[in-house]
C-alpha cells in the first residue's frame, strides 16, 4: 500500500513504467478482505501505470526493476530476499 503513495521527482507515480507485483486482487478476495482494505493494490498499481506481473495465487513471485524489489504474497519472502541480496552483490 505504501508504494502507491510514492511519486518520482516529476510527480508521476513511483511504479509508473516499472515492473512490479503485490498481493493480487484475487488473493485479496480469497482471504475475504476485498471490502476491508482501502483499495486493491494490484488495481492501484495498474491504474498508476505499473507493469504488473503476477503468478498463480499463493505462488512465490518477485519483480526487480532497478533497485526496487516487490513481492506478491507471503510465499514470496525468500525470492524477494534472494533478489535483494543479488542487488547488493
Amino acid at each position: 500500500i505504501a508504494l502507491s503513495g510514492c511519486v518520482k521527482p516529476d510527480g508521476t507515480p513511483l511504479v509508473k513504467g516499472l515492473n512490479v507485483t503485490c498481493f493480487t486482487d484475487t488473493e485479496e478476495a480469497a482471504v475475504g478482505l476485498t471490502e476491508k482494505v482501502p483499495f486493491l493494490v494490484e488495481s492501484k498499481f495498474r491504474e498508476q501505470g505499473g507493469l504488473f506481473a503476477a503468478k498463480d495465487d499463493w505462488n512465490p513471485n518477485a519483480c526487480v526493476d532497478g533497485n526496487l524489489v516487490t513481492g506478491q504474497n507471503p510465499q514470496s519472502s525468500k525470492v524477494c530476499v534472494d533478489a535483494f541480496i543479488a542487488l547488493l552483490a
